[in-house]
């Protein structure tokens, strides 16, 4: 008898002991594009070496990414303050950018979500076209593309699929803009192709993302967006309020993280992995190694 209750203040000492081990994991989570795999790996790599326990479930489409978090599989990700506000809370009245991050931390609040400090990177929705068809033509903002098209020049626009579909995209786009490139002239494709079709001459305008790399890199002009149509999409850690509580140095950690990204930064970054085809987890790694987070 005794045997048996010693065998079992054992098991239930080591399930105990599983469950708290279960419980200080952190799940980083990452979307499917460049900027996304980065962040998410250079966050595993700096927890890693704050002592947490770290699983990382990255390269997620955008609202199965959220849903996981929602949900507890994901406990920690990076996020934009315009992506939650529109894709997620349905806001649709125009907000500063310090309004927009205020309203979304209230409103994912109530989900058990918290945003910590947003970082000094905006990675907006931007349209881009060749420098040279742009100088040609005279357009440098939006509303001269729409002038442009609306005088009955076809130019064909490259999209992902989320840009062609969401609140904040392409149809209500135009229609602030009061043009339209027309269903023939949109061609759908993965983000990470928008912007190598257009430098080979595959299509004239593509979108594209404020911080990607390969703007500079590929001599392209990025449209003033000069009616100020797309939101703030400040760059932040959500975490889940469940892992806060678990992991108490957690918040001070990752705002530490947040305060050294910028639009140039991020740029750089995105760049090394796009452009100079360096692997995601060596230039996490040197980017912390840089700022002495490793």
């Amino acid at each position: 008898m005794q045997h048996t209750l010693k065998t079992a203040l054992i098991a239930a000492l080591l399930a105990a002991t599983s469950s708290i081990a279960h419980a200080e994991t952190i799940t980083v989570g990452g979307k499917n594009f460049t900027e996304q795999l980065l962040l998410a790996d250079m966050t595993v790599q700096y927890l890693e070496a704050k002592g947490h326990d770290v699983d990382e479930r990255s390269g997620m489409g955008t609202s199965v990414l959220r849903q996981a978090q929602e949900t507890g599989q994901v406990d920690l990700y990076w996020e934009y303050t315009g992506t939650s506000l529109i894709s997620y809370n349905k806001v649709t009245e125009k907000l500063t950018p310090e309004e927009a991050y205020q309203r979304v931390k209230e409103l994912d609040a109530e989900k058990g979500l918290v945003w910590l400090e947003p970082s000094e990177a905006n990675n907006t929705y931007a349209l881009a076209m060749r420098e040279d068809h742009a100088k040609e033509l005279g357009i440098t903002s939006i509303s001269d593309l729409a002038e442009t098209i609306n005088s009955g020049n076809e130019l064909v626009l490259a999209s992902n699929a989320t840009f062609y579909s969401r609140d904040d995209g392409l149809r209500p786009m135009q229609e602030t803009y009061g043009f339209e490139f027309g269903r023939r002239n949109v061609k759908r494709m993965d983000q990470g192709l928008t912007l190598p079709a257009l430098d080979q001459g595959e299509v004239d305008v593509a979108m594209t993302t404020a911080t990607n790399g390969r703007i500079p890199a590929l001599d392209l002009t990025v449209l003033e967006d000069d009616r100020q149509f797309f939101p703030d999409y400040a760059l932040t850690p959500v975490v889940r309020q469940e892992t806060l509580e678990a992991n108490p140095t957690l918040a001070d950690q990752m705002n530490a993280l947040s305060a050294l990204l910028d639009d140039e930064t991020m740029a750089r970054l995105n760049a090394k992995v796009d452009v100079e085809k360096e692997s995601v987890e060596d230039v996490a790694q040197s980017f912390l190694e840089s700022n002495d987070l490793l």
